[in-house]
């Protein structure tokens, strides 16, 4: 496993409940095509929210199953409140260039950070860099300066490592390959693997959509409702 190149990414979740919440506007357009499409036109977010809404019931369960799985950190893999009233968990790849933007920092949050390299060897190795790190108690340093070079190379991460004092010849551990095939048994629970993959409270957005997306679904949590 250790030589495994995890496959490439593929973001289908949002596509296949966009279309779901499509095909029941057409459904609602031609029993009234009148009052379904000036609706739409005045809100057309109705259908982003009708998307959320299926994704969120579709995964809740899975979610909720797999909960403690999914929250808790490998190590301290993780960034913000100590004791936070939600938890955004974030599954990416150092290679994955949305991923690099998104850095939420809001009160009460706390944010995990599962490793899923799904972009090559390169992306297998920042990983186990990644947690090795963690182990050490220097995620968030690794994390950061990772991401201040421009591209993910081996020498980037050498370079990263060594500056915390760390070995930079990223050693293969069976723990690590163990906790890389957990995350992406959890991935793959929610369809094909892609980055970045966010799950807050009984919510998973997939790909990158953004901070509006995500911020709407941490007020949702907040309030207790998913």
């Amino acid at each position: 496993m250790s030589d495994k190149i995890w496959g490439p990414a593929v973001a289908g979740g949002v596509i296949g409940a966009v279309l779901t919440a499509v095909g029941g506007y057409f459904a609602l357009q031609a029993a009234a095509p009148g009052i379904v499409r000036d609706a739409l036109i005045e809100t057309p977010e109705i259908l982003v929210e009708a998307s959320n809404a299926l994704q969120t019931r579709q995964h809740a369960p899975t979610i909720e199953a797999n909960r403690d799985l999914i929250e808790t950190p490998y190590e301290n893999s993780w960034v913000g409140a100590e004791n936070p009233e939600v938890i955004m968990v974030e599954f990416f790849d150092y290679a994955c260039g949305y991923c690099r933007t998104t850095k939420p920092e809001m009160p009460n949050l706390r944010v995990v950070y599962r490793e899923l390299p799904v972009l090559g060897q390169t992306s297998v190795l920042a990983a186990r860099a990644s947690m090795a790190a963690s182990r050490a108690g220097k995620f968030k340093e690794f994390h950061d300066k990772l991401y201040s070079y421009d591209q993910l190379t081996q020498q980037a991460i050498a370079e990263t490592l060594e500056e915390l004092g760390l070995d930079p010849r990223i050693p293969e551990s069976p723990e690590w390959d163990a906790e890389l095939q957990k995350n992406f048994d959890l991935a793959n629970q929610f369809g094909p693997p892609g980055t970045p993959m966010f799950v807050i409270g009984d919510r998973l957005i997939p790909a990158a959509e953004g901070y509006v997306s995500y911020k709407r679904a941490i007020d949702a949590a907040l309030k207790g409702n998913g």
